[in-house]
């Protein structure tokens, strides 16, 4: 599980976190990985079904996150990962 990490009461820190799992692709299921930033495991799922939804139009129940872990923002060459941890 991810957690939430909180600076202050409001500012919040996002973490690079690489998703694996598995989508419904027509009859088949593909394999993915996918390289995100999120604050939290909650926010880290969301964006993932989103994305599968609006780029595959598959429904939530047929997208399976198998991991989701934290990883260095160097080791992604994800256009969102680099551009958020582009300064650090």
């Amino acid at each position: 599980e991810i957690p939430l990490r909180l600076v202050g009461s409001e500012m919040c820190i996002r973490d690079s976190i690489q998703a694996k799992g598995t989508f419904r692709n027509g009859k088949r299921d593909q394999v993915y990985t996918l390289d995100i930033v999120a604050a939290d495991e909650e926010e880290a799922k969301h964006l993932i079904y989103s994305n599968f939804g609006s780029r595959h139009a598959t429904p939530r129940r047929f997208v399976k996150i198998d991991t989701l872990e934290i990883i260095d923002p160097s080791e992604s060459t994800a256009a969102v990962v680099v551009a958020h941890f582009r300064d650090e």
